[in-house]
């Protein structure tokens, strides 16, 4: 483009897209739902189609969300009550699989405090085990407002 040229400003604001900065938190997850989130994150086949773009950050004080995945054990509570203080304002906090929402199939393990609702406030639940990309996606829009909930979450209690 020749420096004389102005930038012709897009036709259509859908054209443009939004950029989140997320911080990824394994907590003790088995790598699927971080694998799912990665692919989300780098796939081309939804670069098209995706409406935000996302960015995985290393500080949490740059992040506009935290996605969690993982069971919570007594070990972390520690860990994650310093991710916690390091949350800055509302940012929303992402539940990402059936470990994080509450402890996926070692719920009732001695060593396990639960989801991670047991120690932050979580924002949104994105429940499978591993969700796929689009259920990422749905729930952080969710998260942000950007989509209108299409469910309440229901939890049923043990007898």
């Amino acid at each position: 483009m020749p420096s004389n040229m102005a930038a012709e400003p897009p036709a259509d604001q859908a054209d443009v897209k939004q950029v989140l900065q997320c911080y990824h938190a394994n907590i003790g997850a088995c790598n699927g739902c971080d694998l799912e989130v990665l692919n989300l994150i780098n796939s081309f086949l939804f670069a098209k189609k995706q409406p935000l773009e996302l960015v995985l950050v290393r500080n949490l004080k740059n992040a506009d969300l935290l996605l969690a995945t993982g069971s919570v054990s007594r070990g972390m509570v520690k860990k994650i009550r310093e991710l916690k203080e390091s949350l800055s304002g509302s940012k929303p906090v992402i539940a990402v699989g059936a470990c994080a929402i509450d402890g996926g199939p070692w719920k009732k393990s001695y060593n396990l405090v639960g989801g991670i609702d047991k120690v932050l406030p979580v924002s949104c639940l994105i429940p499978g085990c591993p969700p796929n990309p689009e259920a990422v996606l749905q729930g952080i829009e969710t998260a942000l407002g950007l989509k209108k909930k299409l469910f309440t979450p229901h939890r049923y209690k043990e007898r």
